[in-house]
């Protein structure tokens, strides 16, 4: 396997020319792409899985290189866990692949079709959206999954990952793109950003003549300059301010189980609960033992002067607790005295992403499903499951909370638009 970590060191207009001619091979090879066909892309996929555990070595190798050098990025442990592979992850890995090519092929999926009194035939058909622009963290398994659900649903990606993980990233990109040809798709339909100057990614987002859609996910600063310089539409993954109110009719248990399951099951992630409602009601009988829980995860609460009084180890909420996405071992925690406080709550501090709520009540599930402006609204379930995989999306290219072009995870439908396809037999307009 040849290595393709070495960064390239360009700058001023041969930077310019790097990311233009990228961005051109790029559209060049999702022409290609839309004319393969769903066997040639899933065939493709199965052998890529081969070849990661194949390569399991030399990737492994990478890795390892990546690691050594984490401690001079300033990386947290659990930065550097995410980072690391092993044998284990790299089968994982690999069998995302291979579930991804048992996934149905959205490209040429007819979404409706009618006939006109004239006679015309038309049909609404799902096409790639071309070329993808997918800026993202340093996580390995990221690269591999982007890179899958982006050529499965037809479109050529250019991957700007970070430079923490240059190393493993090189490797699985050439592991992929490496055998790709023998599948009819360009090699340059997957392509891994070279160098590590920032200044390249403020060139690709003004390149909307090659590029059609960016695609980041990372921190806020991150997706804001995204937001700021793109010249192409943008699918945004912002914050993750996840909460779960239980309601007066909760049951203890599951109020117990859902809470420490959103917030613990693993917190450095988006869909983990930041943000805790109680309706006053039900206050003596569900506060203490979710608190207690949580605490006994080693959560700290942050709570508003009722929660206070209740649990004295809380520490007083600040207006800014409110808002914040911790992700790691704390939470807000607010008392509320309705539930239309509380989906106001959640609509003015939240982050649009997934808030979920605990209840008996089928008309509080209702009318919390109604007013909570979210992706993903959870009944009587933990927020952990707003995710691409537990959908049944396969991998996902991240979690979107705006409204357009899509909303929640993104998969392989999520990365098509449509066109319509009219059939005639010779009709002219009068």
């Amino acid at each position: 396997m040849k290595s393709l970590a070495t960064s390239i060191d360009v700058q001023g207009e041969d930077l310019q020319e790097y990311c233009r001619k990228t961005a051109e091979q790029a559209r060049l090879a999702s022409r290609k792409l839309v004319s393969l066909s769903a066997a040639a892309k899933d065939a493709w996929l199965r052998a890529a899985a081969e070849a990661l555990e194949e390569n399991v070595d030399p990737i492994l190798a990478a890795n390892t290189l990546d690691l050594e050098a984490a401690p001079s990025y300033g990386l947290t442990e659990a930065a550097i866990d995410r980072l690391k592979l092993d044998a284990k992850r790299v089968a994982v890995m690999a069998d995302a692949l291979r579930e991804i090519a048992a996934l149905r092929d959205p490209v040429g999926e007819v979404i409706e079709g009618f006939r006109r009194p004239n006679g015309l035939e038309i049909q609404k058909v799902r096409v790639p959206l071309g070329t993808v622009f997918f800026i993202y963290e340093s996580r390995p398994n990221v690269t591999v999954d982007a890179a899958a659900i982006c050529v499965k649903s037809g479109n050529a990606v250019i991957l700007r990952g970070g430079k923490e993980a240059r190393h493993s990233s090189s490797a699985l990109v050439d592991v992929m793109a490496g055998i790709a040809p023998q599948f009819g798709i360009p090699r340059e339909a997957i392509q891994l950003v070279q160098t590590a100057d920032r200044e390249a990614v403020g060139h690709f987002l003004s390149l909307d003549d090659y590029i059609d859609v960016a695609i980041p996910r990372g921190g806020r600063s991150l997706i804001e300059r995204v937001v700021r310089e793109a010249r192409m539409p943008v699918i945004k993954h912002f914050d993750g301010n996840c909460h779960v109110y239980l309601d007066e009719s909760a049951e203890v248990d599951m109020a117990v189980a859902i809470t420490v399951n959103a917030k613990c099951q693993r917190m450095g992630v988006c869909n983990a609960c930041e943000s805790l409602l109680v309706h006053s009601a039900s206050v003596q009988r569900l506060l203490h033992p979710v608190l207690n829980a949580l605490a006994d995860q080693g959560v700290e609460i942050r709570g508003d002067e009722r929660v206070c009084r209740q649990f004295p180890s809380a520490v007083p909420a600040t207006e800014a607790d409110w808002a914040t996405e911790y992700l790691g071992p704390i939470v807000s925690v607010k008392i509320v005295d309705s539930l239309d406080e509380a989906i106001e709550h959640i609509n003015r501090y939240g982050s649009h992403h997934t808030d979920a709520i605990v209840t008996s009540s089928l008309q509080a599930a209702r009318r919390f499903c109604a007013g909570v402006d979210s992706s993903a609204v959870m009944v009587n379930a933990s927020t952990r499951f707003n995710d691409g995989g537990e959908f049944g999306l396969g991998a996902e290219i991240g979690i979107s909370t705006d409204k357009f072009h899509a909303r929640g995870p993104c998969g392989l439908r999520e990365l098509t638009t449509y066109k319509y396809l009219v059939l005639g037999e010779g009709q002219i307009r009068t």
